[in-house]
């Protein structure tokens, strides 16, 4: 077990932040003591410390969209947009919270009150992604402490130090220490805090892999709740479309924002086999010209490197089992900078491979299908065990309607990308997506239960069946 854990940025191989794997126990063990006070305090107090929260962040919005920046190595551009998204998740919170969880008067009989509450969990365990890794950690702690819940947060043993920043602005904003604890370190550490006892429950936003082993892990822990965010091998289909190039940039900017780390990012091109030569060529032209660079550099890069050089390594692993398997290129997936993690965009036609693997490639690797209708096109959508996201490019409004009621995937779009979902919306899928616990807006579901209460001010009750006669005492008479 390693007792330090460093962070290096990807676009330059700099250190940027050097600290100790924490004890999981000690960090539980405080999220515990910490629950009950925090869980007792005025709804409205835990919300005005969340406030305070957001205009923190908002006041250091530079220095945290750097910090992102330069760990993830995604351009700052998109690590200000990811920090706006920290900030406006309170306000949304807030209100999925009264909206989803509020309390309610039931009919009851006459003279009762029936009573909807919800409680919090308890000690919620966060296990938080790379790609995002402010932004989606926050997604699921911020609800949680609105709710009521400690919580023991492990960020990615790849971005520790945004982890670390985050949970900071927590603190500073007047959150008690203790109902928000920090877990640094890698999978063991992970799989210490998801294992350990006195947990209520884990929120997890990651890869299918280790979200299969959650659910295996939670099988018999039907007491604890478990709500899995995970990735998906989104399809995007392109249909008639006089706009080819809209419909271009569309593709681009489904498969290749984030340099493909999305998890609603377009795995699968399926396009109509007539109209192929006109937009492939076209996606391919506009992929030829996007600036892949360094965070900070001139002019803006649309991508940076993915998130390391073995991730790095295991796309053009990936790349090149494709091509053995009779993929044909279309833009070859390349290392654009010797020693550092940048690849130029990846366009393979996969159309005749036999056995295509159903599988998330996260980084920025379009395949291509060719099909002849429509029907084959939904068929080739949902030819994959996942289901977060599809989208539908060109074709009529009876085309769309038919795509939507066939689409097993839980965010369904037409003329739009598959990524860059709205948090004042549920974002979850199914299949191998998810568990069923979406996120998002819905996140308030799965961090309270609910709690029917029937209520009188005084006891008064009586059996009005089942009962013996009383027996009445014989009255003696007096000679």
């Amino acid at each position: 077990m390693l007792s330090e854990l460093i962070s290096y940025e990807p676009a330059t191989g700099a250190e940027l932040w050097r600290g100790q794997t924490s004890d999981v126990d000690t960090e539980v063990a405080k999220a515990r003591s910490a629950w009950p006070k925090w869980a007792a305090a005025p709804l409205s107090e835990r919300i005005e410390r969340i406030r305070i929260f957001a205009n923190r962040v908002r006041a250091d919005l530079e220095q945290f969209a750097d910090t992102i920046a330069r760990e993830t190595g995604k351009p700052l551009w998109e690590a200000r947009t990811e920090v706006e998204s920290v900030v406006n998740k309170v306000d949304i919170s807030v209100r999925a919270y009264a909206d989803r969880t509020s309390q309610r008067r039931l009919d009851g009989k006459i003279g009762t009150r029936t009573a909807l509450r919800h409680k919090p969990h308890g000690v919620l365990a966060v296990l938080g992604p790379y790609n995002f890794p402010a932004h989606l950690p926050n997604g699921h702690i911020i609800p949680a402490l609105i709710a009521g819940n400690a919580i023991v947060f492990k960020p990615s043993e790849k971005t520790p130090a945004t982890g670390a920043m985050l949970v900071d602005y927590y603190h500073k904003a007047g959150i008690p220490q203790d109902a928000v604890r920090l877990v640094q370190g890698g999978p063991d550490i992970g799989k210490a805090l998801s294992t350990h006892a006195d947990i209520d429950g884990l929120l997890f936003t990651g890869s299918a892999q280790t979200g299969i082993a959650l659910n295996r892990q939670f099988a018999h822990r039907p007491d604890k709740i478990l709500a899995l965010e995970m990735g998906g091998n989104n399809p995007i289909i392109a249909w008639d479309t006089r706009d080819i190039h809209s419909a271009a940039v569309l593709i681009i900017q489904s498969a290749f924002l984030s340099a493909g780390q999305r998890c609603t990012a377009a795995r699968r091109l399926i396009v109509r086999d007539t109209l192929y030569d006109q937009l492939v060529g076209e996606v391919k032209k506009i992929a030829d010209r996007l600036i892949i660079g360094d965070p900070h550099s001139e002019p803006p890069p649309f991508m940076g490197p993915v998130i390391d050089k073995d991730v790095c390594d295991n796309l053009i692993e990936s790349y090149l089992a494709l091509m053995s398997r009779g993929g044909r290129p279309i833009k070859h997936l390349k290392v654009a900078e010797q020693g550092r993690p940048f690849l130029t965009p990846g366009i393979i036609d996969v159309t005749d491979m036999d056995d295509r693997p159903d599988i998330e490639l996260f980084g920025p690797l379009l395949q291509v299908i060719r099909v002849p209708d429509f029907t084959s096109a939904i068929i080739e959508a949902n030819n994959t065990r996942f289901g977060l996201s599809a989208s539908l490019i060109g074709g009529t409004p009876e085309q769309y309607d038919e795509f939507w009621a066939n689409s097993r995937a839980g965010i369904v779009n037409w003329n739009a990308p598959t990524n860059g979902a709205s948090s004042s919306a549920p974002f979850g899928g199914v299949g191998l997506s998810g568990n069923h616990r979406p996120s998002a807006y819905y996140a308030a579901d799965y961090c309270a239960y609910p709690v029917v209460s029937s209520e009188n001010d005084v006891p008064k009750a009586m059996l009005g069946i089942g009962l013996k006669d009383e027996e009445v005492a014989p009255v003696l008479i007096e000679e």
